[in-house]
């Protein structure tokens, strides 16, 4: 099912770059410095967006499918799980992400980065959840095709 092999290259590409981004990125923006972070805001804005927006686009448009059309050997569960998680990253990111970034867009705000840091972390476990889900999809959609 090329659904499922999408959405898995989507989910854990995300997961990957969300790790990077969590771990290394986004505690580096302390140390950008006061003079260019406005511009260094800027440029992570549009640079990281040519990345995470068509994986996002992907991701969703995947779950959603999935979730319309079940293929055999995939409780339903699953499909169901994958999209709520899709909606909470969604609602994380434009609830709280974009938000602190449009304010660190007018210049750094140690409040504003230590609260974009800790609630990446929902979005962080999400996408995690997401990149096993959708291996674990793929392993039951396998089993179910060896037997039928």
């Amino acid at each position: 099912m090329p659904a499922l092999l999408v959405q898995a290259f989507a989910s854990l590409a995300m997961t990957g770059l969300i790790w990077c981004i969590q771990v290394v990125h986004y505690p580096l923006f302390a140390a950008v410095g006061r003079d260019e972070f406005t511009r260094y805001e800027a440029d992570h804005a549009r640079l990281i967006t040519l990345v995470v927006g068509p994986l996002m686009l992907v991701e969703l448009a995947t779950a959603l499918w999935l979730a319309a059309v079940r293929p055999a050997g995939i409780p339903a569960w699953m499909t169901w799980a994958g999209l709520a998680l899709v909606a909470a990253i969604w609602t994380s990111t434009a609830a709280i992400q974009v938000p602190c970034h449009a304010r660190l867009a007018a210049g750094f705000d140690a409040e504003v980065h230590a609260r974009l840091v800790s609630s990446n972390w929902i979005r962080t476990v999400a996408w995690t959840a997401r990149g096993v889900l959708s291996l674990a999809m793929i392993a039951a959609w396998a089993r179910a095709s060896r037997v039928g």
